[in-house]
């Protein structure tokens, strides 16, 4: 699920990365069936406690995907950022469900039954932001997941972008609250080649990115580094790691793939997951979701994430609640959405409400 890049020119030189240290030794909780089972990893991150997202002390916190009802919308399509295919049909009651972008996630939340710890939002490379949502979401009690598309890796080392690198900086800033930022995901992916161009070039402009943002003095943002799960396995996600210095959140997208005809999303981590348990990192699961193709095992599958995602070492998770990958209305090994599927829904309620997944102790009714 990839963002498009758009260009831009400007030009500071890299300056050195000013780091907020903090460290959070995260409580026992009870673990499932997916390899994290046990005590409770030592975590820390490079982001200020209090101004920027830290990891919960238990549990992990519970996001969404909720695309805007706009079909005009852009999409993390392989060439863009969202749409609307999969927003829910319930018409919310929340009272922030008037502002701009909110009716889709408010809507999400009711059949939920509780309210989102994390809304994601995409945004181009070129694109302004925040603006729409992402002001809406950071005015609430929710954080938000701003996922920012790549650009030439390249010319951002050189300095082209800058100057709108800086102006997206302050804006960040000005909105005064936590923000994950999540740049140039799936990084890993050979669709991505073009730009990021190598491993190395990667880490050098993330570095870059970093260092225009510390100039900035922008304090309020956790940064997520975010390759594809399956990277993991037979290519080499681990080779674009920044370093410990550089990263406050570790992450993967875990699509369970096309090639496979049921696949458990333990076995989408497993090498993820085992990579992982050598940094002293929360882990954000930023992408995942059941596809439709599964049928009526979607419940099951669910609950089985559920058990997988109640790992020590995992503090947030993001579902894609969205069918925009899908090819066309029969591709339903690509279509995430639950809505519609009473099954599906009741499964995702159970694991969002399940304690685990609910750290803030936000209230929980019945639902839709």
């Amino acid at each position: 699920m990839k963002a498009r890049a758009r260009t831009a020119r400007a030009r500071l030189p890299i300056v050195g990365t000013a780091l907020f240290a903090v460290a959070a030794v995260v409580a026992t909780v009870a673990a499932g069936c997916g390899g994290g089972a046990g005590a409770a990893p030592k975590i820390t991150t490079t982001a200020r406690a209090g101004v920027a997202p830290v990891p919960p002390k238990e549990g992990a916190y519970f996001g969404a995907w909720v695309p805007p009802d706009d079909p005009d919308a852009k999409s993390p399509s392989p060439s863009t950022s969202p749409s609307a295919s999969g927003s829910p049909s319930v018409k919310p009651t929340a009272k922030d469900a008037d502002k701009p972008g909110m009716e889709p996630v408010a809507g999400f939340e009711q059949e939920l039954g509780r309210r989102l710890d994390i809304v994601q939002s995409y945004r181009d490379w070129g694109e302004e932001f925040p603006t729409g949502l992402d002001k809406s979401v950071t005015e609430s009690d929710r954080y938000l997941l701003l996922t920012w598309g790549e650009a030439d890796t390249k010319k951002i080392v050189q300095g082209e972008y800058d100057d709108m690198i800086q102006q997206r900086a302050r804006a960040v800033k000005a909105l005064g609250k936590p923000v994950f930022l999540r740049w140039a995901r799936d990084m890993d992916k050979s669709a991505q080649r073009k730009r990021v161009h190598s491993p190395e070039d990667f880490v050098a402009a993330w570095k870059h990115l970093r260092a225009v943002f510390t100039r900035e003095k922008v304090d309020n943002v956790a940064w997520v580094w975010c390759p594809s799960a399956r990277g993991f396995g037979g290519g080499n996600a681990g080779a674009y790691y920044p370093g410990d210095d550089q990263v406050d959140w570790i992450c993967a997208d875990a699509q369970p793939g096309t090639d496979y005809e049921y696949r458990d999303l333990s076995e989408t981590l497993k090498m993820f997951t085992q990579w992982a348990r050598d940094r002293e990192k929360p882990i954000m699961i930023a992408e995942f979701g059941v596809p439709k193709s599964y049928g009526e095992r979607r419940a099951e599958w669910l609950r089985e994430a559920s058990k997988t995602l109640q790992d020590p070492q995992v503090k947030a998770v993001v579902y894609f609640d969205s069918d925009e990958q899908a090819a066309n209305a029969r591709d339903k090994r690509r279509a995430y959405s639950v809505n519609g599927d009473k099954h599906a829904v009741s499964a995702l309620r159970e694991l969002a409400t399940t304690p685990y997944f609910n750290p803030r102790n936000l209230p929980v009714t019945s639902g839709e």
